[in-house]
């Protein structure tokens, strides 16, 4: 079963995926709008609908089935991605495209559920393996769709989102026919289960963390192609953009190291480690030289996705298994915030200082987290001197 919800996490990541690349491009062929602003507010709003709508689903799902939500909310983000396909008003376009991610933004509620079905010992393991996925749904998702645009037009990638929205609730209610009652855990007692809407104690300790974490990852995003083009005077996108996805590629390799391991580390291992090995990389390549970005961008792809895995198995192993949906939502809230910020400032970033200066930034970012993870954890209990490193 666990294998199954996996395979529909990658579905679900490369229908979200197919457009993302392409805005400008949809936006342009579909409403002839090509100021960059009014995409990035669409792009802003979409991520801040996720934000709001995530937590809603995590909350009904104390009561209801993971996988029958998301048959229901699977058919209905199908339904009106395949409506966007005809719509040719601006003011339509945003109502119903925005309905769609609030539906569609169910299916993040897989995730919290795969952990509720796995071994808290495997939890490393299973979450290396669902950021590997992200990653690869990512770029499965951006190529399908400029291979969509390419043969047909912009507006088909809304018929490609339906059909993996149609995928997802037709696995989602094939899980629910077959797999036995016994496959299929719920929670015994929801209202019993102990939760405020606000974060409290190591939940929200870790969102706060986990907010500055990925404000300092996203921000060095947006500018980074321009940055290394700039060191290197190359026009080559493929070169860009393979120096761009080294993170990826290191995160593979960080997922079959740590399935290597034989000895299962203490949850709280590692994370100091990572962060250290991630300000060395960001160092790396704010140097402008572009051997030093190389080999910083791989050291730092391997310290981002430890540190990240570690901190969300960190979340789960504080938090009550009945409670993971909800605990999660939270710490994706907060993380979310963290990507909007980034986002926002970058460019403010960028033309006010220079294409260095995001990496200061992500610098300060990576050395705040790491000051408050170690005072965190020495305030949680007396024995962090052993357990940090």
């Amino acid at each position: 079963m666990r294998n199954f919800l996996i395979i529909m996490t990658l579905v679900a990541v490369v229908s979200d995926y197919l457009l993302h690349p392409f805005y400008p491009h949809f936006f342009k062929s579909q409403f002839g709008i090509t100021d960059p602003k009014a995409v990035g507010f669409y792009f802003s709003t979409v991520c801040a609908t996720v934000m709001i709508a995530f937590p809603i689903w995590a909350w009904i799902s104390k009561g209801k089935s993971e996988l029958r939500i998301l048959v229901y909310t699977q058919l209905i983000a199908g339904a009106l991605a395949a409506s966007c396909f005809f719509i040719t008003s601006y003011i339509h376009f945003w109502i119903v495209s925005l309905s769609i991610i609030v539906f569609k933004g169910s299916y993040l509620l897989v995730y919290p559920f795969i952990l509720r079905i796995t071994k808290k010992e495997e939890h490393t393991n299973i979450i290396g393996l669902l950021a590997v996925i992200i990653h690869c749904g990512s770029v499965l998702g951006a190529v399908f769709g400029g291979m969509l645009i390419d043969w047909l037009s912009p507006a088909w990638i809304f018929i490609g989102m339906a059909a993996g929205d149609l995928i997802q609730a037709g696995m989602s209610f094939y899980l629910l026919q077959t797999a036995g009652s016994d496959q299929v855990p719920t929670v015994e007692n929801p209202q019993k289960i102990k939760t405020s809407i606000w974060p409290q104690g190591m939940v929200l300790k870790l969102g706060i963390i986990t907010m500055i974490l990925y404000f300092s990852d996203f921000i060095i995003r947006p500018f980074f192609v321009r940055y290394w083009e700039s060191l290197t005077n190359s026009n080559s996108k493929i070169l860009s953009g393979t120096v761009y996805a080294i993170p990826a590629v290191v995160a593979m390799v960080g997922l079959y190291v740590n399935k290597k391991r034989h000895r299962q580390r203490n949850v709280y291992q590692g994370i100091i480690s990572a962060l250290l090995f991630g300000l060395a990389g960001l160092l790396l390549q704010g140097y402008p030289l572009a051997g030093a970005v190389f080999i910083g961008r791989c050291i730092y792809g391997w310290a981002f996705f430890q540190a990240a895995v570690r901190f969300d198995a960190l979340l789960f192993h504080v938090s009550d298994p009945v409670a993971y949906a909800i605990e999660y939502s939270k710490i994706h809230f907060f993380q979310n915030m963290g990507v909007l910020i980034a986002s926002t400032m970058a460019g403010v970033l960028v033309d006010q200082f220079s294409l260095r200066m995001p990496f200061m930034v992500a610098l300060s970012g990576f050395a705040v987290v790491t000051a408050l993870y170690y005072y965190v954890i020495r305030t949680q209990t007396s024995q962090t001197s052993k357990l940090i490193v």
